[in-house]
């Protein structure tokens, strides 16, 4: 076989084993609606846009493109630019927005501006196509990225559910859903679909910026673990999809455990009933309780220090947390508040 008709190939095992998860999970991408995938350029994010653009015919799939241009390198203009002619080749919907440099001045903002430019993206599809409404926003994370997520939460310091994060499916918006459908492969394995099917590589020069976090521990902390257990991202990766279910399970009987613990006065427990359970059950009722609350940010340290001061016999007091919250207590409850209504 020629290496053009290889590269022309639209089945191969990378492709089986995607089919094969697509069919063990059917709500990850449903078939006849339109899918958005947020496309760097990148290696994870063109083997995912290689994949996904020779399977729509099994699926009836309607595929957009939206590439975000953060500006953080001067070649960036110049990637979008390159990207947008590849898809129009190959006759794909591309979309894109170009950020403000004061709208992502750090990882975490960028991916906020990202995020609100998908959605609002997704909806104006939807309100085009209503036979083919958008509720799917697709990212190329891998398994790589899932690993790198666990060692970050487990250095910041986190409990069980912390290390479930990346997952494969949640919702951001109300009929809007965000899906990693290559979080079965790992990096490796997309640069070995990218050169398979000679696909293009923007590389981003930020990549290799080792002052962030994610790219110090993707360039020198998991080539480690990987040279000493060779597969290791992957493992720890699968690790997190076993914590996935565990954690809602421990979800659905925390919610039970809150409804049961509930205060007299709104957002607060009565503190007799939750010392009724033992240490590391009120400690699972007290994380839960205060991420349905909204508190986002929340460290295994933090929930220690509240779970040891509203322990049985303790005194009075009160813990200022992330997001102007304030959780006190006394005798009888314990309370969450909000500083900033």
């Amino acid at each position: 076989m020629s290496q053009s008709s290889q590269n022309d190939r639209s089945w191969s095992k990378w492709h089986m084993r995607l089919h094969k998860r697509l069919k063990q999970n059917k709500s990850l991408l449903p078939s006849k609606s339109t899918l958005l995938l947020a496309i760097s350029g990148g290696q994870d994010s063109m083997a995912l846009l290689k994949l996904i653009i020779d399977l729509k015919r099994l699926y009836k799939w309607q595929v957009e493109v939206w590439h975000g241009d953060h500006q953080w390198h001067e070649q960036s203009e110049k990637t979008k630019e390159e990207l947008k002619l590849w898809c129009l080749n190959k006759q794909i919907s591309f979309h894109s927005n170009k950020a403000d440099q004061k709208e992502v001045i750090n990882e975490e903002k960028a991916r906020d501006w990202r995020y609100k430019n998908l959605i609002m993206k997704a909806k104006l599809l939807s309100s085009n196509n209503i036979y083919f409404p958008c509720t799917r926003i697709l990212t190329g994370h891998t398994a790589t990225d899932r690993a790198e997520t666990i060692i970050m939460n487990l250095a910041r310091g986190t409990d069980l559910i912390g290390l479930s994060t990346l997952k494969e499916q949640r919702t951001l918006e109300n009929n809007i859903e965000l899906a990693r459908p290559i979080l079965i492969f790992n990096r490796n394995e997309t640069l070995e679909i990218c050169k398979e099917f000679d696909l293009p590589i923007w590389i981003d020069p930020s990549n290799e910026n080792i002052n962030l976090t994610r790219n110090k521990i993707r360039k020198e902390i998991l080539p480690i673990l990987n040279s000493i257990y060779k597969g290791a991202d992957s493992r720890i990766a699968s690790l997190a999809n076993r914590l996935e279910s565990y954690s809602e399970d421990q979800k659905l009987f925390a919610k039970i455990a809150i409804e049961f613990c509930q205060g007299e006065k709104i957002n607060s427990l009565s503190r007799k009933k939750l010392c009724g359970f033992t240490n590391s059950i009120r400690k699972i009722i007290l994380t839960n309780w205060l991420k349905i609350i909204g508190v986002t940010r929340l460290t295994a340290v933090q929930i220690e220090e509240i779970n040891a001061k509203t322990s049985q016999s303790k005194p009075p007091g009160s813990i200022h947390l992330h997001g102007n919250f304030l959780i006190k207590w006394d005798k009888e409850a314990i309370y969450l508040s909000n500083k900033s209504h």
